[in-house]
């Protein structure tokens, strides 16, 4: 009669998890083992180093027929994530481990050849979807501990060799538990705002798009501060809230990004692909299962696309789905994913191919000028929010002893208290940002008054808007008056938001 055993892991598919039942099955026939449920190239190979793990604690490798399945069969299993539960099925259905423990656990690792147990990607959605699913404790490698440890409502142990996994389910020792959680600093993460001189609407459009989620289209000439204002603006950014933390330590523990000591990412990231990016570079991609592109990584941050005007058409016009949805489904082999992709997009440009530091030294017709920019599309810009271009600061401003810049941590209350009125205000409708809110509520249900929508109609009329691009201007309104502490925008606002949609570069 053949021996039957069941332990349980995880499939990550996108940021989701399912749980997978696997049975261990030790019957009459030729020493061998076949796996079976859909498993890819790299779980196929699991069966030499369970073989050798097993082989190297101690135990003897039983030298019949050995069937595990991994179900549903229908999911594709993809990784060396299930090495730890493959070796314990063999050894629970050997007999040579008690089954007392194995009831509502997951178990999650890869094995060394030695036994060692090594980290794994993907571990922290992995341990939220075994929650989800009901169960109480996850088995998980040691130096995945710290990211595992951060959902909270079930055991979590940490396994740094498969003797130790055999001696806890046999009673004789205990596994690892997460320490405390240490947290990013915020303030450490990001360089200071104070630290760029001059550009004060550049800045004040820094501090808008930052209160308001809004996207942002910056033009100047070569070293004028353009990436330097980007790359701050993630510090003028209010902390992610527990919940959007999880969102995006989820992500990047599916690329293997987070570190063991500072599991939990509270600082929004920052993002920049190089221009020559490829598609799926920026959208995620690959072969099998897609994997998460810059898009994805950027979820609750900052997506910097410099030099935009470089980037190949297909690449930017990629983004315009991402952009409108807040998330990017990817279609590849092995069946679709999901993935959460709300980003602040910052795009810088150069004003002409020469990008010469004055525009009195510019060598480009009036043609090639307009033909440079003109490679963004109108659609993909119509999703900008605020336009500005940056003009080149004077000796004076450069020199001073006290510029009298304004500290990151200033802006950023100021920000917070912006973001604070918005989500109050929007907290019946689940919106946290003013950029998340349809155009149709703010025309209807949130309607201004005829005095204060009367640029916006003026520009509606003479075609200098799209309705689209109108709507985009009601929300800016809306925040560039949340900034000033008012309950409603009025026609200053609404002109306000206007004059952040003229490009510059007509």
């Amino acid at each position: 009669m053949s021996a039957l055993s069941k332990v349980h892991s995880v499939a990550i598919t996108g940021v989701d998890g399912a749980v997978v039942e696997i049975e261990g099955c030790i019957g009459p026939g030729l020493p061998a083992v076949h796996l079976v449920g859909l498993p890819d190239t790299v779980l196929k190979e699991s069966r030499d180093r369970v073989r050798a793990a097993i082989a190297n604690i101690g135990i003897r490798f039983p030298d019949t027929r050995v069937t595990l399945a991994l179900s549903p069969a229908t999911l594709p299993k993809v990784g060396s994530v299930y090495d730890v539960p493959l070796a314990i099925a063999i050894l629970l259905a050997a007999e040579k481990v008690p089954a007392g423990r194995l009831p509502g656990t997951v178990l999650l690792g890869e094995l060394a050849l030695d036994g060692r147990v090594r980290s794994v990607r993907g571990v922290l959605p992995a341990v939220l979807a075994a929650k989800e699913a009901g169960f109480a404790r996850a088995v998980v490698p040691l130096g995945n501990l710290g990211e595992a440890g951060l959902v909270e409502g079930l055991e979590v142990l940490g396994a740094a060799h498969l003797a130790e996994v055999v001696a806890w389910l046999a009673g004789d020792g205990a596994l690892a538990e997460p320490g405390p959680l240490v947290a990013d600093e915020h303030d450490a993460a990001v360089p200071d705002l104070a630290d760029v001189v001059a550009q004060p609407e550049a800045k004040y459009a820094l501090e808008v798009a930052a209160a308001g989620a809004h996207h942002i289209m910056m033009t100047g000439p070569p070293g004028i501060g353009k990436t330097m204002l980007a790359s701050r603006l993630p510090g003028i950014l209010p902390p992610l809230a527990r919940r959007e933390a999880l969102e995006v330590s989820a992500i990047h523990s599916i690329v293997g990004n987070l570190h063991a000591d500072r599991p939990l990412i509270t600082v929004p990231p920052f993002v920049a692909p190089h221009q020559t990016s490829s598609v799926s570079a920026l959208v995620g991609g690959g072969s099998g299962l897609a994997r998460p592109g810059a898009v994805s990584l950027a979820h609750r941050g900052v997506l910097f696309l410099d030099e935009c005007a470089e980037m190949g058409p297909k690449s930017l016009e990629a983004l315009r789905t991402p952009l409108e949805e807040g998330q990017i489904r990817l279609a590849r082999r092995d069946g679709v994913v999901k993935y959460p992709s709300r980003f602040l997009l910052v795009m810088a440009a150069n004003p002409c191919p020469c990008a010469p530091a004055r525009d009195s030294d510019c060598t480009c017709t009036a043609t090639v000028r307009r033909r440079y920019l003109g490679r963004l599309s109108g659609p993909l810009l119509d999703r900008v929010d605020l336009w500005v271009r940056m003009e080149p600061p004077t000796t004076g401003a450069l020199h001073a002893s006290d510029t009298g810049e304004e500290p990151t941590a200033v802006v950023r209350a100021r920000v917070r208290n912006a973001r604070e009125a918005a989500a109050a205000r929007w907290a019946a409708e689940g919106w946290l940002t003013n950029s998340e809110v349809p155009g149709v509520v703010l025309r209807r249900r949130f309607r201004l008054p005829a005095q204060a929508l009367r640029p916006l109609e003026l520009f509606l009329r003479t075609g200098q808007i799209t309705a689209r691009g109108a709507d985009r201007c009601l929300r800016v309104a809306w925040t560039v008056a949340d900034l000033q502490g008012l309950d409603r925008p009025g026609e200053a606002e609404v002109t306000q938001a206007l004059q952040f949609r003229d490009k510059g570069w007509k």
